[in-house]
């Protein structure tokens, strides 16, 4: 059997933008598995795993993951990592796709992988969409939000 640190470095590698492999990708997980995008409170199973990596590549086709630590503690696996690529695609929102700029993105993320008898039973991915969102262009408005809040203390 693999070690787990050696499972979870293969699954980086099979979501590199250059390799993409979505198939082999989902074979490292349970039947039950899940893809927890924690920044977005979303929950990925089955063959909607694949799906989201194929779809941050389409964003970001040179997407790439320079793992800066990796940390296997028995069935977890925490690693601290960036998330790197060119926002040449497409990025979905609620509010609609923001379209490409070309910019790059270094985003800090944190990962944990749990494994259960050498499969990926759940893996929660934190990454700071904040700061994401202000390397492809999208800043707060704080000016409206402060506004809003204003006029809803007023009508309180």
């Amino acid at each position: 059997m693999e070690s787990n640190e050696k499972i979870i470095r293969e699954a980086y590698r099979l979501a590199e933008g250059n390799i993409l492999d979505g198939d082999g990708f989902l074979a490292l997980f349970t039947e039950d598995g899940s893809f927890n995008d924690m920044s977005t409170s979303q929950t990925f199973r089955g063959e909607q795993i694949p799906q989201v990596i194929a779809g941050l590549a389409r964003s970001f086709p040179d997407v790439h993951r320079e793992l800066l630590a990796v940390h296997a503690f028995g069935d977890v696996v925490a690693v601290e990592l960036r998330i790197q690529g060119t926002h040449l695609g497409g990025f979905p929102t609620p509010a609609g796709e923001i379209p490409p700029t070309g910019n790059r993105i270094d985003v800090p993320a944190a990962d944990l992988w749990y494994l259960r008898d050498g499969k990926i039973e759940r893996f929660n991915c934190y990454n700071l969409m904040s700061v994401w969102l202000d390397q492809i262009g999208v800043h707060p408005d704080f000016k409206a939000a402060v506004e809003a809040g204003g006029a809803a203390a007023a009508t309180a």
